[in-house]
């Protein structure tokens, strides 16, 4: 019995990736199968409540080697080349390329998916409401610097719906073509880079005359760091992808706990119910005293739990009037929600009701 060598395994390999290969062409044929089924019922293509299931189920019997985090990576970009299969998709977010929004859409539209950039939320609403894009991908809130009013606002004034959510840690990266770091004079980032940054800078910088200097994006940084000598980009890992500057330093923010939540937004996708859901609203308030506080009573006598309050003003008028942001879970659907719903109607808006992921 001879040990292995590094060639056998090799072909051990290759053989393995036929098979994945083979098997992969299989899923497609019954995908192409279920594309026709569901244009001829005007079905969903995108289905997050589906997709979620089937990397728990996955998750859950899986005994090797593959880490929850390792099997989604792999079955997200499977499902976005399965969803292109059914019908390919146009996906609008906050730009430019390489953006955070960036990184966010394509963990769950996949790298072959098209994609739309512009340049506020506001456009990126517009895109899906006159249907030049399918889906658009914005920002809601940050665990750090709190709620984007402008996401809410919208929400409010257009007629589309949340069809999922998307957490996704801000990591930023330390990209430069510099050998090491006492050769690097220049640092480009967006300000909250900077200030997201701090301690690494401090630790990596003091006492060197290193200049800081802010720009529009994350991405144009990775851009500047890679014609420019001397300089590096703190950016996000996809900016650092895109313009192929090698990444120095992973993950050098101050803080492990930084996270944006994302919502995908569309014009008239209905999730089905899954058993781990999330219903957004919006609710007004009337001039009578108590009006929210009978509204928070109904969700809690119906046994609703809110995750979320965050009150805007209604921009309407003289006098100084709100509307609420509310998070609760569970389904529109499920009949003890659908009930409070029912009795509110006239003064709640549902958003939208997806598979909660934070």
């Amino acid at each position: 019995m001879h040990d292995k060598t590094l060639d056998d395994l090799r072909k051990k390999i290759d053989q393995i990736d036929n098979q994945l290969i083979e098997v992969l062409n299989a899923r497609m044929a019954i995908i192409k199968e279920v594309g026709a089924l569901k244009r001829t019922h005007q079905t969903a293509v995108y289905r997050p409540e589906r997709e979620k299931s089937i990397i728990d189920r996955l998750y859950t019997t899986h005994k090797g080697h593959l880490s929850r985090s390792a099997i989604e990576a792999i079955f997200m970009e499977i499902f976005a080349i399965s969803r292109n299969f059914e019908l390919p998709e146009l996906v609008a977010y906050l730009g430019p390329e390489g953006s955070f929004t960036h990184q966010a859409a394509e963990s769950r539209f996949g790298a072959m998916s098209k994609y739309l950039a512009l340049d506020s939320i506001r456009s990126v609403f517009e895109a899906v409401d006159t249907e030049r894009a399918r889906f658009g991908v914005v920002p809601l809130e940050n665990n750090q610097e709190g709620v984007v009013s402008e996401t809410i606002d919208l929400l409010g004034a257009t007629e589309l719906h949340i069809t999922a959510e998307v957490p996704l840690p801000i990591h930023f990266a330390f990209a430069t073509r510099c050998e090491n770091l006492q050769d690097v004079k220049k640092i480009y980032s967006k300000d909250i880079g900077f200030m997201q940054c701090k301690k690494f800078l401090s630790e990596s910088f003091n006492g060197s005359k290193v200049e800081y200097i802010p720009v529009n994006s994350t991405s144009k940084a990775a851009k500047i760091a890679l014609t420019e000598d001397g300089s590096a980009a703190m950016c996000s890992h996809i900016a650092a992808r895109m313009h192929k500057v090698p990444i120095m330093f992973d993950n050098i923010e101050d803080s492990t706990d930084n996270f944006t939540r994302f919502l995908i937004i569309s014009k008239d996708i209905r999730n089905q119910r899954s058993d781990n859901d999330k219903t957004s609203l919006l609710a007004k308030t009337s001039d009578k005293p108590g009006s929210l506080m009978m509204l928070l009573q109904d969700f809690y006598n119906a046994g609703i739990n809110m995750s979320k309050l965050e009150s805007r003003p209604a921009k309407k008028g003289k006098t100084f009037k709100y509307y609420f942001y509310i998070d609760i879970d569970g389904h529109i659907d499920d009949e003890h929600i659908a009930k409070v719903f029912d009795k509110h109607k006239k003064d709640i808006k549902w958003l939208g009701s997806y598979v909660k992921m934070c």
